[in-house]
């Protein structure tokens, strides 16, 4: 059995698979870019198991993160949504969904969308860490305060710089992946 990261749990397959195959992998793709932005965000204050465990329900739920759709929801939809045992039914965190929705549209409008916004500020190229305990990962960073302020100046929200240093991880711009770990190597995009 390869040695992962200790936060890793080996019960859960999907938490093993998401370690294995995404965490830390750098994406481009934008509408899994914009899932994670508001999959960070649904995990504030929870756990991310807890989270990626509904990850297929909020697929369903969201119509399959298409910006668009989502950026037009109104009552009933959001009644809907707060209805739904398999999302995390907090009026907040779905409203924030849709608010994400709306900001995300206006970014791609300016800068072609996330993709393009995210990855110049670490110059197209992931940040590797060489971590050698857990303990020894920041929660945030400089440069995950200045994302962390820009985008709620462009009405983005649950994007604290916590919120937003977990995101940077999860989509690759930064490999924390210790370096005991089999993914510690640099990683290729999905």
């Amino acid at each position: 059995m390869p040695t992962r990261c200790s936060w890793a749990n080996p019960a859960n397959p999907r938490y093993l698979a998401y370690h294995d195959e995404e965490w830390g992998v750098p994406c481009h793709d934008e509408v899994r870019l914009f899932e994670m932005l508001n999959l960070e965000g649904a995990q504030a204050g929870l756990s991310w198991e807890t989270v990626l465990n509904k990850r297929d329900s909020y697929r369903e739920a969201f119509d399959h993160w298409d910006a668009e759709k989502i950026a037009s929801y109104g009552d009933a939809k959001v009644a809907e949504l707060l209805a739904n045992p398999g999302i995390i039914r907090n009026r907040l965190k779905v409203a924030a969904a849709i608010t994400n929705a709306r900001a995300y549209l206006r970014l791609k409008e300016e800068t072609g969308g996330l993709g393009p916004y995210l990855w110049t500020y670490v110059d197209g190229k992931p940040i590797q860490n060489a971590w050698k305990h857990l303990s020894d990962c920041p929660a945030k960073t400089p440069l995950s305060d200045r994302i962390s302020k820009d985008l709620s100046k462009r009405g983005f929200k649950f994007v604290g710089s916590t919120i937003i240093y977990a995101y940077m991880q999860a989509i690759g711009m930064v490999n924390d992946h210790c370096v005991d770990c089999f993914r510690h190597r640099p990683l290729r995009g999905l």
